[in-house]
Formats: structure tokens, C-alpha cells, sequence
């Protein structure tokens, strides 16, 4: 992480509201949905409280829970934090964003930062990743090893967010090697399911595809088998060679501390923003890592030489001319989509072999 990150991101946090802070230390909530293992969604939320911490060491006092998933457990947790004195609390899953806004709205003295959402509202602020940029490149990872151009993803949910990881992998992948067609498609319906994440990565396996995508599912069962079955492995969040060393190909390496790190300056320094974050390669919040040792240099290459120009802000992945899965142009050529097209993502682009419920 380096220290141009801080500023960067305070720009994107947008005008502050008038919630200011002046005691010490400062007491945070901090919940995670499921269980913290050792890669993934909870791991990588959990890391970048880790992080917090360590900066500002005895200025902050934490409470984490975690393994509080969405529904009245969660509600109770949150209103029992801030009924115990918290001055904000970090929310970690998409679904405790209703309760959250309601919670903001009840205190006038809290501030409430949540994980993947689409709302923003008083006191009530939301972050994300800009996780499709690191997809767009383990796309182009995937082309390269895939001599049958055969790729199969597991998915979490039909969400934007999810959508736009898995329109980014395609692209990525096409930018390599034209002939990806017919990438398959298991959605789960669940961000943590250890036993239908590998059996859904056996199916896939056993359809041929070269190359396995595991979006979301918080686990690295998927990742493990296909270890097992000698088929190359794309992870989401974090890096997970460790549970693939002859087969991890690649990984989008989320960094979520430096996030944390300046919402909790802006509370502190009385300026905290009710607004949106969404921070990418540029911000230091995302990366590509773990890269198979099977990668040419002059493919490896490419595939960092692509990421410094998403830094550099001389590419975007989501620039036209881009076609949905049905033949019809979605984004016309040099039409870079904006961060409210990207967040609200709703078609799946040409080569994805899935529909989206009506």
C-alpha cells in the first residue's frame, strides 16, 4: 500500500455531512457475515480491520464480530453496538444495508460504512472495490491457458457487482483469445457454501472446461478441486495459490485497509461523508496476484502492463464497443461506461452461456 493512497480516496469520499468527532479513542463496530477463514470476502473484510488497527493502535477501540449473516441476528447485533456506544460500525454484507440506513437515520451520533451496496443516506456511507478490473485481467490470464477455449465460472449472485466481474473476465479473456465462446455458468445463490462451491467446480470440471472461475463464494473449495482435477483456477478477493500450487492461475487481491484507514481519519477530523467509495487499481484497493509460474514472460508482461494502464487511467475495461449475449450492442465503440453504469450492470456481455431472472 503506498501513501498516495489516503488522499485518493478522501477525494472520492465526496462533501462532508456535519457528524464530527472529538473524544478518544473512538469505538468501532465491525461485523462480518460469515466465518473468517483464510481467504476471501470475511478474510479479506477481517485483514483490512487488522490493518486499521495497527495504524491507529490505541486511538480506536474495536469490537468484531463475525459470522453474523444477513436477517434479524445481524439487525440485533447493530442496534446492540450502538446502543453500547459505538461511533461507527462496518458492515460487511450486502444484505445488512437496509437496516444499516435505518440504523444511521436513529442515531445522530454514529457512523455507519458499508460493504458492497447501492444506497447512501445520512450519516450512511457505502464502499466497494472496483473488483472487475483485477477480473478483466485474470480474464486475460485464462485466455491464454485455455487451449480449448472452455471457461466455466461459479458465481455468487445475479447482482450488478457480480455481473460486472464476470462481463470484465470475458472481455478480458476474448482480448486474448477470440475463440471464448460458451462460457458456462453455475450460479449458487449464496456467498458461502463450501459443499455446493466444490460440487458445482466438479460439474464444470467434468463439462471440460480449461479454466475455473471462482466468483465470490467465500471458499476455496472450488479452488481445491480444481487443484485436484488438474484444471487451471482464477479466485476472487484473494490470493489462493496456497490451496492450488500447480493450478492457481490467478487472483483479484482485494486491499481494504486503506479504505477503512480514511473513513476513520474523516470521522476524527469531523468530516465524514456520507457518500460512495469506489476504488480500484488506481487507489491501491485492488490488484492482480498470484500469477502461475505456466504464464510466458511475454504474457505475464501484458498482463502487468495492462494493469499500469488501468492505473494509469489510460484503459478501462468497460469501454465500447461492447454486445450482450443476445447480439446487440450495448456500448458503442470509445464510450467508456460510468461508475453508475458499471454499479447498476444489467446485461451480460457476448460469450456468457446464462440468463438473468426477470
Amino acid at each position: 500500500m503506498t501513501q498516495k493512497t489516503l488522499p485518493m480516496l478522501a477525494a472520492m469520499i465526496g462533501l462532508a455531512t456535519s457528524y464530527s468527532y472529538a473524544d478518544s479513542p473512538l469505538n468501532i463496530g465491525f461485523i462480518v457475515p460469515n466465518p473468517v477463514g483464510e481467504v476471501g470476502w470475511d478474510h479479506e473484510l477481517d485483514r483490512g480491520r487488522q490493518m486499521m488497527e495497527a495504524h491507529f493502535g490505541d486511538q480506536i477501540s474495536v469490537t468484531a464480530v463475525d459470522s453474523v449473516g444477513e436477517g434479524p441476528d445481524a439487525t440485533r447485533m447493530m442496534n446492540r453496538m450502538a446502543a453500547q456506544g459505538a461511533d461507527m460500525i462496518f458492515l460487511g454484507s450486502f444484505g445488512h444495508m437496509n437496516d444499516g440506513i435505518l440504523l444511521a437515520k436513529r442515531n445522530e451520533n454514529l457512523a455507519v460504512i458499508h460493504a458492497g451496496g447501492y444506497l447512501t443516506g445520512e450519516r450512511f456511507a457505502t464502499y466497494a472495490p472496483r473488483h472487475y478490473q483485477a477480473s478483466y485481467l485474470c480474464g486475460m490470464a485464462a485466455g491464454y491457458v485455455a487451449e480449448d477455449a472452455e471457461l466455466g465460472i461459479i458465481a455468487a449472485f445475479p447482482l450488478p457487482e457480480v455481473i460486472g466481474m464476470m462481463n470484465a473476465y470475458v472481455l478480458g479473456a476474448q482480448s486474448v483469445n477470440p475463440a471464448i465462446n460458451n462460457v458456462q455458468v453455475v450460479w449458487l445463490n449464496s456467498w458461502f457454501d463450501p459443499a455446493r462451491n466444490r460440487s458445482a467446480a466438479e460439474a464444470l470440471i467434468s463439462g471440460g472446461v480449461d479454466v475455473l472461475y471462482s466468483l465470490f463464494p467465500g471458499t476455496p473449495a472450488a479452488i481445491s478441486a480444481a487443484e485436484e482435477n488438474g484444471v487451471y483456477a482464477v479466485a476472487t478477493l484473494s490470493d489462493n495459490s496456497q490451496f492450488a500450487p500447480t493450478k492457481h492461475l490467478c487472483a483479484g487481491q482485494t486491499h481494504f485497509g486503506a479504505i477503512y484507514i480514511n473513513y476513520v481519519n474523516s470521522v476524527m477530523n469531523g468530516n465524514f461523508a456520507a457518500g460512495d467509495t469506489f476504488a480500484g487499481i488506481a487507489e491501491d484497493a485492488m490488484e492482480v496476484a498470484g500469477l502461475s509460474p505456466d504464464l510466458t514472460d511475454n504474457q505475464r508482461n501484458a498482463i502487468l502492463a495492462k494493469q499500469d494502464e488501468i492505473r494509469a487511467g489510460t484503459f478501462e475495461p468497460f469501454t465500447g464497443p461492447i454486445t450482450d449475449n443476445s447480439g446487440d450492442e450495448v456500448v458503442t465503440r470509445g464510450v467508456r461506461l460510468t461508475i453508475g453504469d458499471i454499479k447498476g450492470m444489467n446485461f451480460l456481455v457476448q460469450g456468457l452461456d446464462t440468463t438473468l431472472p426477470n
